[in-house]
């Protein structure tokens, strides 16, 4: 991007003081940063606290490293710098409007759509993205799995990249060509400011159950994390909310945007429902019309039913949409089935919360036949909510023949206490059908070879992450690799 004026990109800014030498009041800026370690000469520096630590501490690192203006909030850091230095009211939202501003504000050159809730939130944007571009209208993507410029792939480092990078990011995918862009809006992301200076054509909520409560304290907490995305929709913008969620409605409670519903089970104007289940896809009714799907479950109906209700209001065509609908492919990690030669099947699945898991476990249910047994394969991850891990052993209990509680991502914490914490709260009728393997590699194994032909195992939890990560270090692990590894020689298979 071309520098611009300090003044200019300041336009958007609440500004309470600005002070700095009278010879440099307005510099060229080129590059906004909010981690000191980046700031090189001509860049804006703008200190906000993180979790870790706090960008005020970190001004005077940023002058010296020659960044030509520095934003803070904070007025016990009111002093005289060097350079222009600004107050403003809240710098987490000023990095985001900054950011904007310094790129042209790429957001209103695009149809952004945002799509937030608990479940659903990567199939969701996943297949918005597959179906506009297969339909011949070039997106852009933002998801936990992959970013995408087109169908150019970018890596992903978090579900909603930071301001700076989201910025960049859509500048680049208008650049190329895209008109619309599909973005996963995180609690953390709402929280944190990240999506603050962009502009929302649309939203969508999938759903909110119980999740991330390490976090945001509160299940009150939480979703009024959700909410406030729908609060910042403005009035030329629509919100698609499901009405099956008891919590859907207040999404909308204050929202500007234009409200849509669509629901399974509710009288709304995009209405779906489920006419057959098989392993290889379903029979679906939309709009008073039958498409088949490759993808299964109830909880996809609703992901496939908010991607067509997005598409109807952007603009497409009824036949249009659901031609293309019925073309569109599970996402990598999302109920990603493999058969071995003798007919076992794993799914692999992200479910990593009580309600994702109980999910997709009645929709193997739906499907299996006869007295096909169900092996799931689950843990929970370190360093994260403690009070979803014995909701989950219990659901996967219930629900299935044998369960193998084991390691996901135990980052700082014991995984052995992981799984005893898994365990807690079970009756001596669920403790029999579990069995404890920490290695996690180990589990999968023994689990494919306690399975026999038909057997459905279900791997729950990382989908399609690539790594475990274990006091701080990453390293390759991958659930679909094993089970592929497995398949291909284990000779019982």
């Amino acid at each position: 991007m071309a520098a611009k004026k300090l003044e200019e990109i300041l336009l958007c800014c609440e500004i309470l003081l600005k002070r700095g030498p009278a010879d440099v009041s307005n510099p060229q800026i080129t590059g906004v940063v909010f981690d000191s370690r980046k700031v090189s000469p001509g860049m804006i520096f703008v200190a906000i606290p993180g979790t870790l630590t706090n960008g005020h501490f970190y001004l005077d690192q940023a002058v010296e490293s020659g960044a030509s203006a520095i934003v803070y909030d904070d007025p016990a850091y009111d002093k005289n710098y060097t350079v222009p230095s600004v107050r403003v009211r809240n710098a987490a939202i000023a990095l985001g409007k900054l950011a904007s501003a310094f790129y042209d504000h790429p957001s209103s050159e695009l149809k952004l759509i945002g799509v937030t809730g608990t479940n659903g939130k990567t199939t969701t944007v996943t297949l918005l993205h597959r179906l506009f571009n297969k339909l011949g209208y070039l997106s852009g993507c933002f998801s936990t799995i992959c970013n995408y410029i087109g169908n150019e792939p970018r890596e992903a480092t978090h579900t909603t990249p930071d301001p700076v990078q989201l910025n960049h990011t859509m500048r680049e995918m208008v650049d190329a060509g895209c008109r619309y862009a599909f973005m996963e809006v995180s609690s953390h992301a709402l929280v944190q400011n990240r999506i603050s200076g962009l502009t929302f054509t649309g939203g969508i909520f999938t759903n909110i159950t119980h999740d991330h409560l390490d976090y945001h304290k509160s299940f009150n907490d939480y979703l009024q994390a959700k909410k406030s995305f729908f609060d910042l929709l403005m009035e030329h913008s629509f919100a698609i909310i499901n009405a099956d969620d008891r919590n859907g409605r207040i999404m909308v409670q204050n929202t500007k945007a234009k409200v849509e519903f669509y629901g399974l089970k509710s009288l709304v104007k995009f209405k779906a429902r489920i006419i057959e289940s098989h392993m290889d896809g379903m029979l679906l009714e939309i709009d008073q019309t039958q498409v088949w799907s490759k993808i299964i479950g109830a909880f996809n109906a609703y992901n496939l039913l908010a991607v067509y209700s997005c598409s109807r209001l952007l603009g497409i065509g009824k036949e249009e949409a659901l031609q293309g609908l019925s073309t569109l492919e599970t996402v990598k990690g999302r109920f990603q089935y493999m058969r071995s030669n003798q007919g076992i099947t794993a799914i692999i699945d992200y479910a990593h919360t009580p309600d994702a898991l109980q999910n997709v476990l009645k929709t193997i249910h739906q499907v299996r036949k006869g007295d096909v047994k169900v092996i799931t394969v689950v843990g929970a991850g370190g360093d994260r909510d403690r009070m979803k891990r014995p909701k989950m052993s219990r659901i996967a209990s219930e629900l299935s023949n044998l369960v193998i509680l084991t390691s996901d991502n135990p980052r700082n914490e014991d995984p052995e206490q992981i799984i005893k914490d898994m365990q807690n709260g079970l009756d001596a009728r669920h403790q029999k059908k579990i069995i404890t393997i920490t290695n996690r590699r180990e589990a999968i194994k023994t689990a494919c070879m306690l399975a026999r032909p038909d057997d459905i195992i279900l791997i729950a939890g990382k989908g399609h992450e690539d790594y475990q990560e274990i006091k701080g270090t990453k390293y390759h692990f991958s659930d679909s690799e094993i089970v592929e590894e497995i398949f291909k020689t284990n000779k019982i298979l």
